[in-house]
């Protein structure tokens, strides 16, 4: 039988490679991890820091790849615990230093594009479109208060398998996602690859807690993948459909809200106002929900990340 091969590694099992990959026509190199599992199994790849400010996700990444053990795998481990580098080294938060783009708004990348289109486009070919399940670990940056929760692509031929994996992640909400595109864990859905998105951790902070919450959530989805032996805790949560506003206009936030507070139609979640203190613009809820992620600074941008909220459905798993 042909042993499969990863980043020009071989998945030999019992094996453990830890190399960074060169991205062709750049100066990048990203760090990897493979953990080949002593028995057979699926290949699942675990992602952090696409976003490079969102450190609990970087760190429980890190820690994951010290902490499995490959004698206890049925199948293979892949992590990229460093997505960005370059946008960590450089602290440009949700940028590629390069280029200045959004990793997470690029996928599937441009062999011929710029550094963050390249760097897209080496992670889905070498990465993602290889592997049986994807788990993309995310937080708030350093302006984002946000809530933990959870993503998957709806409408996708891996729905079913990504939605039991949704069912491992221990938050109270999940959002059964519409856009299909930009994304590395929507690509992977698209092209049949299971995948879930988690969110935990903001304003660029990590605590223990949160970091062995998320190491938690793997190994829980691994559990139910079979790729770590035991059951897997299933944790009732509510669907939300996502939605989200971007600010009109540049100046100086002030959210009315909390993330995580339930709101009603009409209500006030914040306003924009200029440098003499002068109203700008006023965000009201268009309905009940509740508020998922916002802006936390002072400052904030035209067409920047404002307010992203979700209504609740009748469907929970």
């Amino acid at each position: 039988m042909q042993v499969k091969s990863i980043a020009g590694h071989e998945l030999t099992p019992g094996k453990t490679v830890k190399d960074h990959i060169h991205v062709e026509g750049t100066e990048l190199h990203v760090p990897h991890v493979l953990l080949c599992g002593e028995q057979p199994g699926p290949t699942v790849l675990i992602s952090a820091g696409i976003h490079n400010a969102e450190y609990v996700g970087i760190q429980a990444a890190i820690e994951l790849s010290n902490e499995l053990d490959v004698s206890a795998l049925h199948g293979n481990v892949i992590l990229l615990p460093l997505a960005n580098r370059s946008g960590f080294e450089n602290r440009t938060m949700s940028m590629v230093y390069e280029d200045g783009k959004n990793l997470n708004r690029v996928f599937p990348g441009d062999r011929e594009g710029s550094e963050a289109d390249k760097l897209a486009h080496m992670l889905f070919e070498v990465f993602i479109r290889n592997v049986d399940a994807y788990i993309d670990l995310h937080s708030g940056d350093g302006y984002e208060a946000l809530i933990p929760y959870a993503y998957y692509l709806g409408d996708t031929p891996a729905e079913e398998t990504a939605k039991a994996m949704i069912a491992c992640v221990n938050t109270k909400y999940y959002v059964r996602s519409r856009c299909r595109t930009g994304g590395a864990y929507n690509l992977a859905s698209v092209h049949g690859v299971p995948s879930v998105l988690i969110e935990r951790g903001q304003l660029s902070l990590f605590s223990r807690e949160e970091i062995e919450a998320d190491k938690a959530d793997v190994r829980n989805i691994l559990r139910c993948l079979g790729v770590l032996p035991g059951e897997a805790m299933r944790y009732p949560k509510t669907q939300l459909l996502e939605y989200s506003d971007d600010a009109p206009c540049t100046g100086c936030w002030y959210p009315e809200k909390k993330v995580g507070e339930v709101f009603r139609r009409g209500e006030k979640l914040g306003e924009i106002r200029d440098y003499f203190g002068r109203s700008l613009f006023v965000e009201y809820a268009p309905d009940d929900g509740v508020l998922l992620h916002q802006c936390a600074s002072l400052n904030i941008i035209e067409k920047g990340p404002m307010v992203t909220y979700g209504v609740p459905t009748d469907d929970i798993i």
